[in-house]
């Protein structure tokens, strides 16, 4: 959900940035201008004074301001630290038995977990991500299966060899995971 809002708010700001440049550019270099258009000349100004002292007198004026950048700055607050979170588990936090515990890589989990999901008959190709907390980490796999490969299978597989070697090897009580699977492009058989 991140990504969409940070290209639709990228993408609005570019538009409305482009447009105002646009405006003033066509204005400032004596083009033929609309006449809704809000500049009109090479010696007109951006906002005239009275446009700046319009709302001025009443009193609704500040308060909608305030409100208005408030509301900016919060949203503006939210998506830095969105920004921020990580999507990623950096680490996992393995139970040693001896009341102490240890700290296993997030990144190395992923890399043996697609790796034995690579090595299922039928994968192709294996990307795995690890998400959640350090205690109780979730995994979600993107599979990109051969033609001949049976989903289901290929599942099962995954289910019973791959999640729980890392289940077991972390010393997990359970590992959740989210598996999404796409077939190879390939060509159609052809039968004779």
């Amino acid at each position: 959900m991140l990504r969409t809002v940070n290209r639709v708010l990228l993408g609005l700001v570019g538009l409305i940035l482009v447009a105002a440049g646009g405006a003033a550019l066509a204005a400032g270099a004596g083009l033929s201008v609309p006449s809704w258009w809000p500049w009109h000349g090479t010696d007109d100004v951006l906002l005239s004074r009275a446009r700046r002292e319009r709302w001025h007198h009443y009193g609704w004026w500040w308060p909608v301001v305030i409100a208005a950048l408030a509301v900016l700055i919060l949203l503006a607050l939210w998506w830095l630290l969105a920004q921020l979170r990580r999507a990623r588990l950096a680490e996992v936090l393995v139970d040693s038995g001896d009341g102490e515990g240890a700290l296993l890589r997030g990144r190395a989990l992923e890399t043996v977990l697609a790796g034995e999901a690579e090595a299922l008959h039928g994968v192709a190709r294996a990307q795995v991500s690890l998400h959640g907390r350090r205690t109780t980490p979730a995994a979600r796999a993107a599979l990109l299966l051969e033609p001949h490969a049976a989903p289901a299978e290929t599942l099962a597989l995954l289910t019973s060899q791959a999640l729980a070697h890392a289940r077991d090897s972390a010393g997990l009580a359970a590992l959740p995971a989210e598996v999404r699977m796409r077939a190879v492009k390939h060509r159609p058989q052809r039968v004779s």
